[in-house]
């Protein structure tokens, strides 16, 4: 699960990591206020969207008064941001963060991720901020350091200090960066996070270290022991069919195909993609409806592929283990029939119950194709949507 920057750095500030300090804002006259209580003779009003690249957008302007503020706010809320996270679409704004100005020295990098061949987090940091740190990995990986992180010990100090030599500190700002390492590997481990970068982190000209920025994204598989984190969930970022199928237990993701798919398990889902792929068409979405999914659940599952206009055409492959074939084939009949489905409809089911769940299609007197192996429901379904074409 993603947050914005500014709950990204209100979770950091628990850790005692020093962050840009600001006050978030959904109207012009609130980002005046803002302004007006933040106190300096500048601030940054910052888009608060789910995506990186906002400065390059237009979505990070620096302010001088109340009333530009108020305009740069105005212009802001409710444009389709675009970056090159967001897709070609863009995405709305609907807050913005006016944030203190600062006096900066020095832009750095640090971040925390998962190591997915060590299965340890990595500490990375380099002296270069504000770039895709992704470049500097490849092009220069001589200047990014990693250092792993034990998860039962955390983070140590002696780690810290080498991070900070390495970023080029010295003296007093080594005893901050310290402290501001540790927090950040701590909140990380403590708060079950995938990712937690901060690009950039800053040197002030007063001597001080300030996360500038701050991602942080969150395991959505241990958010039941976070509440906090869960309410931060904020779904206008999300895919409208996405947040409609989770309250389901549905795992859906939508891709740019023609052919919806249905399936139990994410193995199967992939196999079932490929082989889509493999006789000339694509998926139009990744449906899991896991293994304990019910008929409700798998009617809702129905309805939400059909609300993709991309879709031309659906393909079931269902291997019933603890999900059993006869359920998916009531759910896939229930749906069916509360819709107008003018589309071809592949079914191919297999495993527990698997002859009731083919005689129920079979009786159902609908429109339904059934196949026998994934490779002849891929290459069914592929056929069909090309000559409806």
């Amino acid at each position: 699960m993603k947050v914005h920057e500014y709950q990204g750095k209100e979770v950091l500030e628990r850790y005692g990591v020093r962050t840009q300090r600001g006050i978030i804002a959904d109207s012009p006259a609130q980002a005046g206020e803002a302004f007006d209580r933040l106190g300096g003779p500048l601030a940054v009003v910052k888009a608060q969207i789910h995506a990186g690249g906002r400065g390059k957008g237009g979505g990070v302007k620096l302010v001088k008064s109340r009333e530009e503020a108020i305009e740069v706010t105005e212009t802001m809320l409710g444009m389709m941001l675009k970056t090159h996270q967001t897709g070609p679409e863009g995405q709305e704004v609907r807050k913005v963060f006016v944030c203190e100005g600062l006096d900066l020295e020095r832009e750095l990098y640090v971040g925390i991720a998962l190591d997915r061949a060590l299965g340890l987090p990595m500490l990375m940091v380099s002296a270069e901020g504000g770039v895709e740190i992704e470049t500097i990995a490849e092009e220069r990986p001589e200047a990014l350091l990693k250092l792993p992180i034990d998860p039962l010990m955390g983070l140590q100090p002696y780690q810290a200090r080498r991070a900070a030599f390495f970023l080029g500190l010295k003296g007093d700002l080594v005893k901050n960066a310290v402290p501001f390492l540790m927090g950040l590997a701590k909140s990380y481990l403590e708060l079950d996070c995938e990712i937690a970068e901060i690009n950039p982190l800053v040197v002030t000209e007063q001597g001080e270290i300030v996360a500038l920025d701050a991602k942080i994204n969150f395991d959505s598989n241990a958010l039941y022991r976070h509440k906090d984190i869960a309410a931060m969930r904020d779904e206008h970022e999300e895919d409208a069919k996405e947040v409609e199928a989770s309250k389901f237990g549905l795992n859906y993701i939508t891709l740019d195909g023609s052919i919806g798919c249905m399936v139990n398990g994410a193995g199967l889902a992939m196999a079932t993609m490929d082989t889509i792929k493999l006789h000339g068409a694509a998926p139009a979405n990744f449906l899991d409806v896991g293994g304990g999914a019910t008929e409700e659940a798998i009617t809702e599952a129905f309805r939400i592929i059909l609300s993709d206009e991309n879709v031309k055409g659906i393909l079931i492959n269902i291997f019933g283990g603890i999900m059993k074939c006869d359920v998916i084939a009531r759910g896939v009949i229930a749906a069916a029939k509360t819709v107008d489905l003018s589309i071809p409809l592949v079914v191919r089911l297999e495993g527990t119950n698997v002859k009731e769940g083919r005689a129920l299609l079979a009786e159902s007197g609908l429109d339904i194709t059934s196949a026998s192996s994934l490779d002849e429901g891929a290459k069914l379904i592929c056929g069909a949507v090309a000559a409806h074409a």
